[in-house]
């Protein structure tokens, strides 16, 4: 099976995602967060990159678990047709 390349659409979503889960964390560190939501440091830090665009629905739950956000606040904040003016601070 050939994966589509992705759209500069979803590209951005990633980094809108990853921005916001770096802020999130504010003064934790990658390898707390990590560690507590059952993810290895380089799978975060390419998440919060923007280098994983399209990261697993279970690793960005427990992400956000981690760090108190919701998963639907998640995604109005990176999805541009539920949200038309979001705003990138957590």
């Amino acid at each position: 099976m050939v994966r589509e390349p992705l759209t500069q659409e979803q590209i951005q979503r990633g980094r809108t995602l990853g921005a916001l889960l770096r802020r999130a964390r504010a003064d934790r560190t990658m390898v707390d967060v990590a560690r507590d939501s059952g993810i290895s440091v380089e799978t975060l830090r390419k998440i919060e990159g923007g280098r994983i665009p399209t990261p697993a629905f279970f690793t960005i739950a427990a992400v956000a678990a981690t760090l108190g956000l919701s998963l639907d606040d998640l995604l109005a904040r990176t999805d541009d047709s539920l949200s038309p003016h979001r705003d990138v601070a957590v």
